[in-house]
């Protein structure tokens, strides 16, 4: 026989065993699609997302159809077509749907892309059982009087009358989780962020329900403006080349000091904040102190929201804003932990050197940096006046200090308040008493 009679034969035979290959996965996928539903709670309000999972590593997903029951009544959800997709996940709600709060079933018909003739292998059904719920609910606000100095703190203290999943106070883009106490009532510490205008502090306090129905309600409050210092600061030579060796190694390749400084000035200034953000949202959902916030003995230096123009050979080369104070004593003073709490962080923090964190319970932070040295370690429990360590002039310091800020879930605020036991009587303890 020729060749040339002889190649097309085996090509074709080539491409019959191919196909028959792809029709036995085709026609013998007998396994039927996984489906699995994904809520946090049976309850759901007609906007709350309900997540379908699906995978078929065989032929692959075909379609999906959500369709909800009540009694008589059924509607379509959705109905997707998943083109061979070996993994989907689609979302679904009630929508407008013609339901009333109760029990429905959810019917989940997922079908994969075989043609088996040997059963129900490419098709599966999963039913859910739900319960809608559109009832929003209730807050019921304690605390009557909220003055807030910008840069300071606030406290809102409130009931509501059913089960939530989240709760808080909402300001600006931020969001300042509530906890709930001991005997049953909600608190939630709120900042009046100091970077922010007095025209835009508008305060609204959240509630969402197990089944995701969200109650905002503003809350009475009065703002009281503050104006913060400005200051220049020289950068010198010899500052940059001694202080900037510390963060090399984060920031490789760069031809000069200046430009490592103002990597540490910005892009560390930021992730270090955006890690004090992950701490406050983590906080203990109890009270750990109850005293005066204690206050480091020393000379104060730099004020809380300072506003910073820094100076190199007669330019400006950046600006910032230096939270918290800092404060001058004894070189390598003790620092005394400012009240009860547990140590979340003792590392060295970025631009803060040597830091130890310590936190006091629903979202009330304390944070004290530039240490010589630390003395605790996270995770350890401290007493007030507890030495954690001494100062220094690790990080971004030009001089021995302490450099001391106090956070509420995340967020910077004026220590000076936290000082102040009339403060904390009036706007604290006072209102946690219904005074």
């Amino acid at each position: 026989m020729k060749l040339t009679r002889i190649l097309p034969m085996v090509f074709g035979v080539a491409v019959l065993v191919a196909a028959v290959a792809a029709g036995v996965v085709f026609f013998h996928d007998i396994t039927p699609p996984l489906v699995s539903v994904r809520l946090d709670a049976p309850a759901v309000s007609r906007d709350r997302e309900i997540v379908v999972d699906l995978a078929d590593e065989g032929s692959g997903l075909k379609s999906v159809r959500i369709v909800a029951v009540q009694e008589q009544s059924r509607a379509i959800l959705t109905e997707k077509s998943l083109d061979g997709a070996r993994k989907a996940e689609v979302v679904a709600k009630i929508g407008d749907a013609p339901f009333r709060d109760g029990p429905i079933v959810l019917e989940i018909t997922a079908h994969d892309a075989s043609m088996s003739i040997l059963g129900s292998g490419g098709k599966r059904v999963v039913e859910q059982q739900l319960t809608l719920d559109t009832k929003k609910p209730v807050i019921n606000l304690e605390s009557q009087f909220h003055n807030v100095i910008r840069g300071g703190s606030g406290l809102a203290v409130y009931t509501v009358d059913e089960d939530l999943s989240r709760s808080g106070m909402q300001v600006g883009e931020q969001f300042f989780p509530g906890y709930r106490l001991p005997d049953g009532r909600w608190a939630c510490l709120f900042a009046f962020p100091w970077s922010m205008q007095v025209s835009d502090f508008r305060p609204v306090l959240l509630a969402v329900d197990k089944a995701g129905n969200t109650r905002e309600r503003p809350i009475p409050f009065h703002p009281i403006d503050k104006q913060f210092r400005h200051d220049n600061i020289n950068l010198s030579d010899g500052f940059l080349n001694d202080k900037m060796q510390q963060f090399d190694q984060d920031f490789p390749g760069l031809s000069s000091k200046l430009e490592v400084f103002l990597k540490v000035n910005n892009e560390m200034r930021r992730a270090n904040l955006a890690r004090m953000r992950e701490l406050g949202l983590a906080s203990a959902p109890q009270i750990l102190w109850k005293e005066t916030f204690l206050r480091t003995e020393g000379k104060p230096m730099a004020g809380f929201a300072d506003h910073r123009s820094y100076i190199y050979n007669g330019q400006k080369v950046d600006e910032q804003t230096h939270t918290g104070v800092d404060i001058a004593n004894l070189a390598a003073s003790p620092v005394p932990a400012a009240n009860p709490g547990r140590v979340v962080l003792a590392e060295f923090f970025g631009i803060y050197g040597n830091t130890v964190v310590i936190d006091h319970g629903i979202g009330l932070m304390t944070l004290y940096s530039h240490l010589s040295q630390i003395s605790v370690q996270a995770g350890d429990s401290v007493t007030r006046g507890q030495v954690i360590g001494n100062t220094g002039a690790t990080g971004m310091a030009g001089g021995d200090h302490l450099h001391y800020e106090v956070f509420v879930s995340g967020q910077s605020v004026s220590p000076f308040e936290w000082w102040d036991p009339s403060w904390i009587r009036n706007n604290f303890t006072g209102k946690l008493a219904g005074q």
